[in-house]
C-alpha cells in the first residue's frame, strides 16, 4: 500500500499483529512438543528405548525443517496470512489423529506429517513481521512473537505432562490439540491481512527465481551465520529438555514425574527474556545482545552438572533465558539482514538449520547421554555453545557486518 510504512506501537493493527501471532506461536509450539514430557511414559507404553522415543519430537521437527522452504513459496504465492492459516489449520487436524496410533511407527508418521504442516508459522512469521512492521520495532515485535512459541512450548508440555501423569500419553497429547485448537482460532480472527507484501502469479515471474533467492540468502556469510546459531543452539536446547527429564528421575534425584513435569516451568525465563532481548538490540545492538545471551546459555549448562537440585533448577532458567534472548535476536535479525526480494526464503533457511538441529542433536544427543553419561552430555552443549559464540565473534560483530 502506497505510504504504508509499516504498523507502529500504539495502534490498533500493531496489537492485533501481536496478540495474533503470539498465540500463534502458542498452538505451533504446544503441538510441536506435545510428546516430550511425556517420553518416559512413551518409552513405558511402546517399549522403545530414551532416544527411540525422543523421536516423537524430532520426528515433528524434522518434518517442519523439511516444510519450511515448501511453505515460502506457497507464501509467496496465496499470501503470508492464509500460508499461515491453512498451515495451522492442517497440522491440528494431524494431531488431533496422533493419539489414536496403534504403534511407535505410526504415531512417528502422524508426527512428522504434523510438524510438516506446522512449519507454515515459523517459515512464514518472521517475513510478515518484517514487512508489515516498521522497522524501527521489527527486533521487539519479533521477541514478542518468540514470547508467544516459549509460551506455546510451556503449555504443550506441563498440560501434557500432568494429563499425562494421571491417566496416559495419549489423553496428555489430546489435551494439548484441543489447547491449540483454540489458540488456533485466536491466531486467525486477529492476525491482519497483509498491507505490504502482495501474492500473486505475475510478482512471482516478475521478480527473482526460486533458485536466485535461495542462493543470494546461502552465498551470505551473515545470513550462514545467523542459520548456524539456529542450529547449534536449538540442537543444544531440545536435547537438554529431552534427557532432562531421565536424568531427574535417577538418583541422586530421583525425582517423580510430576515434579519434574513441573521444570517445564522454567520456560517462562524465555517468555520474559525473548521479548526483553528484542528490545534491548534495538537499544544496544543486535550482536553484543546475542553473545551475552549465548554465554547465559553455556553458564546455564554448567550448573546443570551439580547435583543439586535447587542448582539444577536455577541451570535451567538461565540456560533457557539465555537460549530464548539469542534466538529472539537471531530469528528477528535474519530477515531484516536479507534482500528484500529473499526475505521469506531467509527465515525459512534459519528456520530450516534451526528444526534440523532439534531434530539432529535432540537424537543424537541421546545416544552420547545412554552410552557416556550426564557430564559428557553436558561437555557437548557447552561445545556447541562456544561454537556458536565463536561464529558470530567473527562474522557478525560491529565492524564485519551492519
Amino acid at each position: 500500500m502506497s505510504g504504508f510504512s509499516g504498523h507502529v506501537p500504539g495502534s490498533r493493527e500493531y496489537r492485533r499483529l501481536l496478540v495474533g501471532l503470539f498465540f500463534g506461536g502458542v498452538a505451533t509450539f504446544a503441538q510441536l512438543y506435545a510428546t516430550q514430557a511425556l517420553l518416559p511414559q512413551i518409552t513405558l507404553g511402546t517399549s522403545a528405548d530414551p532416544a527411540t522415543a525422543a523421536l516423537t519430537v524430532s520426528a515433528s521437527t524434522l518434518g517442519l525443517a523439511i516444510a519450511v522452504l515448501p511453505w515460502s513459496l506457497v507464501a509467496d504465492r496465496i499470501g503470508r496470512v492464509p500460508a499461515m492459516g491453512v498451515g495451522i489449520v492442517l497440522a491440528t487436524l494431524f494431531g488431533a489423529v496422533a493419539p489414536f496410533s496403534g504403534d511407535i511407527s505410526v504415531l512417528l508418521l502422524l508426527r512428522l506429517l504434523e510438524g510438516a504442516a506446522l512449519g507454515a508459522v515459523p517459515a512464514v512469521a518472521l517475513a510478515y513481521l518484517s514487512e508489515e512492521v516498521d522497522a524501527r520495532y521489527v527486533a521487539a515485535a519479533a521477541g514478542s512473537y518468540i514470547a508467544g512459541t516459549t509460551v506455546g512450548g510451556l503449555s504443550g508440555r506441563v498440560v501434557s505432562g500432568f494429563v499425562g501423569e494421571f491417566s496416559d500419553w495419549r489423553w496428555g497429547v489430546a489435551s494439548v490439540i484441543a489447547l491449540c485448537a483454540v489458540a488456533s482460532a485466536i491466531f486467525l480472527g486477529l492476525v491482519p491481512r497483509a498491507r505490504v507484501f502482495v501474492p500473486g502469479r505475475g510478482r512471482a515471474r516478475s521478480g527473482p527465481s526460486i533458485a536466485s533467492r535461495l542462493f543470494v540468502n546461502l552465498r551470505s556469510p551473515a545470513q550462514l551465520t545467523l542459520y548456524a546459531q539456529g542450529f547449534l543452539l536449538m540442537g543444544a536446547f531440545v536435547a537438554v529438555y529431552n534427557y532432562l527429564g531421565f536424568h531427574l528421575t535417577e538418583p541422586p534425584f530421583s525425582l517423580a514425574p510430576g515434579v519434574v513435569t513441573l521444570l517445564f516451568l522454567a520456560y517462562l525465563a524465555g517468555t520474559v527474556s525473548s521479548p526483553r532481548a528484542g528490545a534491548l538490540a534495538v537499544r544496544r545492538g543486535r550482536y553484543p545482545v546475542l553473545l551475552g545471551a549465548i554465554m547465559a546459555m553455556a553458564g546455564g549448562a554448567a550448573l546443570l552438572a551439580v547435583p543439586v537440585t535447587i542448582v539444577v533448577i536455577a541451570g535451567l532458567v538461565v540456560f533457557t533465558a539465555g537460549f530464548f534472548g539469542a534466538h529472539a535476536v537471531a530469528s528477528g535479525w535474519t530477515p531484516v539482514a536479507a534482500d528484500p526480494e529473499a526475505r521469506a526464503q531467509a527465515s525459512s533457511l534459519y528456520y530450516l538449520g534451526y528444526y534440523g538441529g532439534s531434530s539432529l542433536f535432540g537424537w543424537l544427543l541421546g545416544v552420547v547421554f545412554a552410552a557416556l553419561g550426564w557430564g559428557t552430555f553436558l561437555a557437548v552443549v557447552i561445545a556447541m555453545c562456544a561454537v556458536s559464540a565463536a561464529l558470530a565473534a567473527s562474522v557478525l560483530r560491529p565492524g564485519r557486518f551492519a
